[in-house]
């Protein structure tokens, strides 16, 4: 009899330990309204809402496929869709340069993590890092030694980027200082701009002063740029200045052209017009860059 009562009592006191063990253990409530994107190894993309997810996998909602299973050992990649991202229930890639038009800085950062490489006319190389969300340093240089060891420019670009309202206002500071090897010469611009416009449609205002072996320019220079989103890959871009050389000299540049964006590469293309240069003759250059993300990608 009493071993009857001990053998049910154990049978109880299983039941509940079993029972707390599978609460313990229970999935989390996933959100089943925010859009996931999820890149896997092997290339492919899957966009849908998360249905289900554990330690070994995650289980997306996706409208082509319905339900799809993912092994987290072949996830690459997984983030949060932002609004701005879906266009008609279309994917339309993030502005992988919103930090710069053509050349000159917005008032957008990178963000922490986030690098690229800049190549415009084959010459000028740039890396650029975003050290925080607030703070990012680049350096570049033209590599004019390989002309018959010519000398070489070299270059850091330290900016300091500050959201003053999150995807509508912000504030940019920083400094272009460059060398050149085996001169003993030095030159740049520390400038500040203020980007009024989301990353994918703004106008940049700016201002900078230029100096030249420990000589500041006499007036600044001005700087009027923007940029719109025109399609899933395609913007249209201007970039100005207004540059004061000395007394009532002066001249400016004016750029139009566009950009295509790709997942992991954006072109840079246009003409640029200078204006204003003594015994002035109508003239255009091209415009041709590229750039690549690389490190934490959004």
């Amino acid at each position: 009899m009493v071993m009857n009562k001990l053998h049910r009592l154990a049978v109880i006191l299983f039941s509940f330990l079993l029972g707390l063990s599978s609460q313990l253990y229970a999935q989390e409530p996933v959100d089943t309204t925010t859009l996931w994107l999820i890149e896997t190894v092997d290339g492919n993309s899957f966009m849908g809402t998360l249905v289900e997810e554990d330690t070994t996998r995650i289980i997306l909602l996706t409208e082509i496929y319905s339900r799809i299973q993912i092994p987290r050992t072949k996830i690459k990649k997984i983030k949060v869709l932002e609004p701005s991202e879906l266009v008609e229930g279309e994917l339309w890639y993030a502005n992988p340069h919103s930090t710069r038009s053509f050349f000159g800085p917005t008032g957008y950062g990178l963000r922490k993590g986030e690098a690229y490489y800049q190549n415009t006319w084959i010459f000028y190389n740039q890396i650029s890092y975003g050290a925080t969300d607030y703070f990012s340093i680049g350096g570049g240089l033209l590599p004019l030694f390989l002309f018959a060891g010519s000398p070489t420019p070299v270059w850091i670009t330290p900016k300091v980027s500050i959201p003053i309202v999150k995807e509508k206002v912000n504030l940019g500071a920083g400094a272009l200082l460059a060398w050149v090897l085996g001169e003993d010469f030095g030159f740049g611009i520390g400038y500040g701009v203020l980007t009024l416009g989301s990353r994918d449609r703004n106008l940049t205002l700016g201002a900078g002063w230029a100096f030249s072996d420990g000589l500041w320019a006499d007036s600044p220079t001005l700087t009027l740029s923007g940029m719109t989103r025109v399609g899933r890959k395609t913007y249209l871009l201007t970039e100005n200045y207004y540059i004061g050389v000395s007394g009532d000299s002066s001249f400016g540049i004016l750029s139009v052209g566009g950009r295509s964006v790709q997942k992991r590469l954006s072109i840079d293309y246009g003409l640029v017009f200078p204006v204003g240069l003594e015994q002035y003759v109508f003239f255009a250059i091209p415009w041709l860059g590229i750039s690549i993300p690389f490190g934490k990608t959004q």
